[in-house]
């Protein structure tokens, strides 16, 4: 079987390569395609790869290309890991938004915005490349922001395109630890959108557990992002929120503890990749050590703003066997086995067993649920209603990622405006107008928006 890797030359490509190669892999990927635009990056990570991993017998073949046709004729499964415009995109992203005292983060706001404008085209192109070129494959979306991604491509792909995030279904462990319980043996409901969602029970023989849980200092101890956002709040919602809800439960503290910080999350990245392609380039030999440092650097530093310093070294999703890397293998193993796995998925509204999953959003709106994974596709459950203040800030989410897709669709820089407009994190028409016209100092954005008048 055949993967294909749009993104190939991404960092965390040889995280994806670790699990394919185990010794103890239940189906073969015989072959993986890197395609990138940066031959220099691919050939980086493939040194990664063999360097850490040529020892194992069930390593693929790897192969490299810069032809999207060609990357992708033929796939079994196809990863989209794209990061268009590269850390200087994204470290524009998160500046022109911070200048406005906005939230500056490459899913939340609009930073998220511009970067999935940015971002669409070529998502769009890959999706009709698979359609042409491999009209049986799945498409597993990593590219963030990945609900909007996702959504975007169901155009072209429809149901064959999945989005996928480590961060519930390792809320969801991270909870079943909590209480030592093995995660196949709980039923649990979990609601939202991408980075924006709340596990709401966790039942073990018929008794919802989560109560329990949220009634303990000691069991919410163990939970990092009941300790990211106070046990108090977390007991006054009676479930547990994702951890990306930091930026909208406490959006003046991300703010300021951002501009605070000596650089944001995107300017440590741009540096710090900078040095090990530079320097892996230049080393070969050494690319697999250089990575390993970075590697780990690059984790203790993830979301900072949000954690105590004694947070930082040790997370988190990875631990317990939830990383991006291991949802997607277990997709696609749970379709070549035709063996039930129950995972988190951006899946569309109108896919629920009995109706819409989130009824007052749209039927093409894509929304994070439980989902079972078997040879047949993906199988969303049902879950209970999303009502209150949870259903307010998803609904008002979901229609500013929407009016921003009609922005994208219709080339309509004001849908833009407004997109930008009506988002929670920002309070000010004015200064939506200021952040929009700040990316499009960006060419790219003024194609997209038919703005550029050349």
């Amino acid at each position: 079987m055949k993967l294909t890797i749009a993104g190939g030359g991404g960092f965390r490509v040889p995280q994806v390569l670790d699990v394919l190669s185990r010794h103890d892999s239940v189906f073969q990927i015989t072959d993986v395609t890197l395609y990138d635009v940066s031959t220099m990056r691919m050939g980086v990570i493939e040194n990664v790869i063999h360097g850490l991993y040529s020892d194992r017998p069930d390593l693929p073949n790897i192969t490299t290309t810069t032809d999207l046709g060609e990357a992708v004729e033929g796939a079994d499964f196809v990863f989209s890991a794209m990061r268009v415009g590269g850390t200087d995109g994204r470290v524009r992203d998160e500046r022109v938004a911070l200048e406005n005292r906005i939230i500056g983060q490459e899913t939340i706001g609009p930073g998220g915005q511009a970067y999935a404008l940015r971002t669409l085209p070529e998502a769009m192109r890959l999706a009709e490349a698979v359609r042409d070129r491999a009209p049986g494959a799945w498409v597993i979306n990593f590219t963030n922001p990945a609900g909007i991604i996702t959504q975007a491509m169901r155009t072209v792909l429809g149901r064959r395109v999945i989005g996928i995030c480590d961060t519930p279904i390792g809320l969801m462990r991270k909870a079943c630890a909590a209480i030592d319980v093995d995660p196949a043996d709980v039923d649990f409901d979990y609601v939202g959108l991408n980075h924006l969602g709340w596990l709401r029970s966790l039942e073990v023989d018929g008794e919802d557990r989560l109560p329990q849980i949220i009634a303990s200092d000691d069991l919410l101890d163990r939970i990092e992002e009941a300790r990211i956002l106070g046990f108090d709040w977390v007991r006054a919602l009676g479930m547990l929120p994702n951890e990306y809800l930091f930026y909208y439960y406490y959006g003046r503290e991300s703010v300021a503890r951002i501009v605070e910080s000596k650089q944001t999350r995107g300017e440590f990245l741009r540096d710090q990749q900078a040095r090990f392609y530079e320097d892996a380039a230049r080393s070969p030999e050494d690319a697999a050590r250089l990575w390993e440092e970075a590697h780990g650097e690059r984790e203790a530093t993830y979301m900072a703003e949000s954690r105590a310093e004694e947070d930082r070294a040790g997370r988190r999703t990875e631990d317990l066997g939830g990383g991006y890397q291991e949802v997607a293998f277990s997709i696609m193993k749970a379709i070549v086995r035709g063996e039930p796995a129950t995972m988190i998925l951006n899946v569309a509204n109108e896919d629920g067993p009995d109706g819409l999953l989130v009824p007052g959003l749209s039927a093409e709106a894509v929304v994070e649920v439980p989902c079972t994974v078997d040879g047949s596709g993906v199988h969303p459950h049902k879950v209970a209603p999303l009502t209150g203040p949870e259903f307010g800030l998803v609904s008002t989410v979901k229609a500013a990622e929407e009016r921003l897709l009609d922005a994208y669709f219709n080339a309509d820089a004001d849908a833009a405006w407004q997109a930008m407009a009506a988002h929670p994190l920002v309070d000010s028409i004015s200064v939506a107008r200021d952040i929009l016209n700040g990316y499009l100092a960006d060419e790219s954005l003024q194609q997209v928006l038919g703005t550029n008048e050349a």
